[in-house]
């Protein structure tokens, strides 16, 4: 079983299908793949909760012929086990599990205490809301505090959306699915009904059909083999130049936080370009990171040229100067990363922005920022991959949509879901370490796809690790602590750098 899933692909409902449909056409019934799916069903309750009374609740689907293969295999191994049906088998391999268990089989009820519940129901696949006896035994279930292990994913919980199809939908504390991740085990609410999700290997093999756009499960089995280390040859300017645009006198701190952040991450050089009015602030409080003034985009276009990454956008302002500015860094070569204000200063004239991008730029805006850029995209997308990746493709550059269940878009069609985020990260400032990231990671040559999944993985990584009080000036500290454990499995020695 595979408890971490990171950089894993992520299916649909219609390609486990497939899949499914691909193990049954090499040889493997139908029946073999239910036996497989309930044992790892039992396997996973035994390995968490003691001996004790457990209701079976099984739907008419196979999802309920995995319930029935669960009951058995639990009752083999000493717990006492009630099932009770919604309704009789609907498909010969769920008949032939129901006619395996040879205890009773009660019809469903609405009476529950506080005890262990299989949640054998409904499987990823439903596609309308719970009603009748189904949601009044949930809405009991939910009264009681019981404990759950859902089959696949909690019963009411739309597989490829991620949010209840209706107002009832199973709590689970264990969620037992098969093969792969589907959207639902990543995307919020639907992750938080999952409560922890083990993957089990039942022998099925992913569709070979060449997909339109691969989807994946954000972390470092994504990119750690891409990450740029620096070898024994490494020097400063090696490691990449990333520029970072300051904002105003009164608003230069988050660009100095961005700074930091890409200095962090690897960058061998990091200049924050500064207004003249911005010069001393910036002056007094950079160590590490040099400074550079420019009095227009003109003079900011000519630094430009010489760097590998730019970031702009954090503190910035809302005005025809970071207009201008972006569209300058546009003309460059540069790789840019585009947040807050380099966003919003577009929302009049997205176009004349998506028109200036290139596919190696890095847009990541929040919920709010995305609606200005793309009105109404987010509200009548399905769910936030197709939103992200609607963008990329629109924008012909990455699209990072932040959010608890961060999704990042490139414009040829992958897509990744960062399922390692922190409510830690929800104080003024971290964004723009989120961009300094992936604009530190961008200079040292990273594909920009990929530097935006380590970004937000790193960015949400280092959170976790301080917990309750972080604030964003504690965050570029905490990345060479992620670093150090990504690159001790990366395998490499680190006995072979020279210091220059």
């Amino acid at each position: 079983m595979d408890r971490t899933g990171g950089g894993g692909e992520v299916l649909s409902v219609a390609q486990m299908r497939e899949a499914d449909a691909a193990a049954v056409a090499a040889g493997t019934s139908v029946e073999v793949l239910m036996q497989r799916a309930g044992e790892a069903v039992a396997e996973a309750v035994q390995a968490r909760f003691p001996r004790q009374c457990v209701r079976v609740l099984c739907g008419p689907g196979d999802n309920g012929g995995d319930g029935y293969v669960a009951a058995t295999r639990l009752a083999e191994a000493g717990f006492e086990v009630q099932v009770e049906a919604l309704a009789p088998p609907r498909t010969a391999a769920a008949s032939a599990a129901r006619s395996a268990w040879l205890g009773e089989v009660s019809p469903l009820t609405t009476a529950a205490g506080p005890g262990l519940v299989v949640d054998a129901l409904f499987g990823a696949g439903l596609d309308r809301p719970l009603s009748g006896e189904a949601a009044r035994a949930v809405r009991s279930l939910t009264r009681a505090g019981a404990m759950v292990a859902a089959i696949d994913v909690p019963s009411g919980l739309g597989g490829d959306i991620g949010r209840p199809l209706g107002e009832v939908c199973v709590q689970a504390a264990l969620t037992v699915t098969f093969h792969r991740k589907k959207p639902a085990h990543l995307l919020q609410p639907g992750r938080a009904f999952c409560g922890e999700i083990v993957v089990a290997d039942i022998g099925l093999t992913s569709p070979q059909r060449a997909r339109p756009a691969s989807l994946s499960e954000n972390g470092p089995g994504l990119w750690r083999d891409r990450f740029p280390w620096p070898d024994v040859r490494a020097h400063k300017h090696s490691r990449g130049r990333l520029g970072v645009v300051s904002g105003e006198a009164w608003s230069t701190g988050a660009a100095r936080l961005a700074a930091r952040a890409g200095l962090r991450v690897g960058a061998g050089l990091v200049t924050l370009l500064s207004p003249p009015e911005a010069l001393p602030p910036n002056a007094a409080h950079l160590e590490a990171a040099m400074l550079r003034g420019f009095e227009n985009d003109l003079e900011l276009e000519t630094l430009g040229e010489r760097l590998e990454a730019v970031v702009i956008g954090p503190a910035a302002g809302v005005t025809e100067a970071t207009l201008a500015n972006v569209l300058a860094l546009t003309r460059t070569g540069a790789a840019l990363v585009l947040d807050a204000d380099a966003l919003t200063v577009f929302q009049e004239a997205p176009d004349e922005l998506f028109s200036a991008l290139d596919r190696d730029d890095v847009l990541t805006p929040h919920p709010g920022e995305f609606e200005r850029l793309f009105p109404g995209l987010l509200a009548e997308a399905p769910e936030r991959i197709t939103a992200a990746r609607t963008a990329a493709a629109r924008a012909q550059a990455v699209v990072l949509l932040k959010g608890p269940d961060t999704v990042i878009a490139s414009p040829d069609g992958r897509a990744a879901i960062n399922a390692n985020g922190s409510p830690w990260l929800a104080t003024a400032g971290s964004g723009d370490v989120l961009s300094g990231l992936i604009g530190g990671l961008l200079a040292q040559g990273m594909e920009s796809f990929l530097a935006a999944c380590a970004g937000a993985w790193i960015h949400a990584e280092a959170a976790a690790r301080f917990g309750p009080g972080l604030i964003s000036e504690d965050l570029p500290g905490l990345v060479p602590m992620v670093l150090k454990q990504l690159y001790a499995q990366s395998g490499r020695d680190s006995a072979m750098f020279g210091g220059r």
